[in-house]
């Protein structure tokens, strides 16, 4: 068994550690001989628990999905393995020593089936271009990035997108239905990668009285408050004047939440603007960084109904004390 070691990178760098494994897959050749095909992929760093090899699995009763083996005892949690070939909808090769790969996100812990893992490698946000219509549906959709890595392509997988799939409820991302509404019709600019995420958010915050714009990620939104802000200038008003709050996810293309935290709060202008982490790797080893880089408050994914509550804090100027913030994600 191999433990990863635990990466912490500085905030703001606008960095990530990918780790970088490999799927071998059978497919069929130009001659009609089957052929084996390696395809690589990659996972931030930061939803890794650990590596480990294949270990004694166990059936679960009542499963149908085949991409679904079965689960095992890691140090007392039963934790359920997924076989991401099957799942990607590919015939895998066996392979001699298969890896596992424990994955942790949205206080979900799952592992995932591979045939091998590559290394680690540490690359800039803004070299994740999105995949293409191609290679998204060549994948069901589970691809939120690619990467040049020395000679070959690598696929960046969303791993929430397939937990979410196999079953709902331990995707963690839960729309509760809530009853809070702003005093005022508030703006709120959304900065999140995930179409699917991007419309839960702004679906719960409109009907808690805020107006809704969407960005796709972190320079999206950066340069719709620039613009914003120099429209603000020349009509001598303030930012919060067109936006009152900025809800970011942290894993996103081009400029991460931390970087473009980092520049809003080091913008005087931009800066009075509260800015709410929003992310899926929010954990207590990684929330200094959120905190390094100026961030109001910062919420794991599961509690859509506390990110109302304090999106409306944090406008309404009761919600800027940030250890408070993280006291309140920890007990809910």
């Amino acid at each position: 068994m191999s433990q990863l070691t635990n990466i912490l990178l500085e905030a703001g760098t606008n960095e990530l550690e990918v780790v970088e494994f490999f799927i071998e897959e059978k497919i069929q050749g130009a001659d009609g001989n089957e052929e084996i095909y390696q395809g690589n992929y990659g996972i931030n760093v930061a939803k890794v628990l650990e590596i480990i090899n294949l270990p004694d699995i166990t059936a679960l009763p009542g499963q149908k999905n085949p991409a679904v083996m079965g689960a095992f005892n890691l140090r007392d949690k039963i934790i359920p393995l997924i076989d991401l070939c099957s799942w990607l909808g590919k015939k895998r090769q066996d392979s001699v020593s298969p890896k596992v790969i424990v994955t942790e996100f949205n206080q979900v812990v799952t592992a995932f089936l591979v045939s091998g893992v590559n290394r680690i490698h540490r690359i800039s946000w803004e070299a994740v271009a999105p995949p293409s219509d191609f290679v998204a549906a060549m994948h069901t959709n589970c691809i939120t990035g690619t990467i040049h890595i020395q000679d070959h392509l690598t696929l960046i997988l969303d791993l929430e997108k397939i937990i979410t799939e196999f079953n709902p409820v331990l995707s963690g991302l839960k729309q509760t239905d809530t009853n809070l509404k702003a005093n005022s019709e508030y703006h709120a600019l959304i900065a999140d990668d995930s179409l699917f995420i991007q419309n839960i958010i702004a679906t719960i915050l409109r009907n808690a009285n805020f107006k809704v714009t969407a960005t796709n990620n972190g320079r999206e939104c950066l340069n719709t408050l620039l613009e914003t802000k120099a429209l603000a200038q020349k009509e001598d008003k303030q930012i919060t004047d067109y936006f009152q709050i900025v809800i970011s996810d942290i894993e996103m293309p081009a400029m991460d939440g931390h970087n473009l935290t980092k520049n809003i709060k080091d913008d005087p202008f931009l800066a009075k603007l509260p800015v709410i982490l929003f992310s899926s790797i929010i954990t207590d080893s990684l929330r200094h960084k959120g905190e390094a880089v100026g961030a109001n408050a910062q919420l794991s994914k599961p509690e859509l109904a506390n990110l109302v509550k304090l999106a409306i804090k944090l406008v309404e100027g009761e919600g800027n004390n940030e250890k408070e913030n993280a006291e309140a994600d920890k007990q809910n």
